[in-house]
């Protein structure tokens, strides 16, 4: 695992980028960047457990099973990862999901001067490294976009 970094200003306050970041519906929109269809089940509450989901090939569910590790609103969340949906079904314990689970994706927003600076760290393997540092800048890209509009 490597740790990857993310960031991106965004001109408003870190109130209004962070309640853009986590509402559902702009959730959605920004998120699809990674995969059309992007969404979320469960809610932003200190260890919550959270899917994190798209239609599949086949338009079943398919995604992250996670957990709120740690929030604090409207500085920084952090997600850890303990599982994938797979065709509808979450798997939490083959060695499949062993070998990453535990990972974490970290949001840090930080004020400047009114603008917002957005920190993404994540754990990530080789295999989706290079998936990562291309859809990031255009997810967030969005986000600064849903934000700043």
């Amino acid at each position: 695992m490597q740790k990857l970094h993310f960031s991106i200003i965004i001109d408003a306050p870190k109130e209004k980028v962070w309640n853009t970041m986590l509402d559902e519906k702009t959730y959605q929109s920004w998120t699809d960047a990674f995969m059309p269809g992007s969404h979320y089940v469960g809610d932003w509450s200190e260890g919550s457990r959270m899917l994190f989901l798209a239609p599949d090939k086949t338009g079943k569910m398919s995604g992250m099973v996670s957990r709120v590790k740690e929030i604090r609103p409207p500085e920084h969340v952090s997600v850890e990862h303990i599982g994938i949906v797979q065709e509808g079904k979450e798997d939490t314990s083959s060695e499949a999901v062993k070998s990453w689970a535990g990972t974490h994706e970290d949001y840090t927003l930080k004020d400047i001067r009114g603008k917002t600076e957005v920190l993404v760290d994540m754990d990530s393997d080789d295999e989706n490294r290079e998936m990562f540092q291309n859809v990031w800048p255009k997810a967030l890209k969005k986000l600064k976009d849903l934000v700043e509009q």
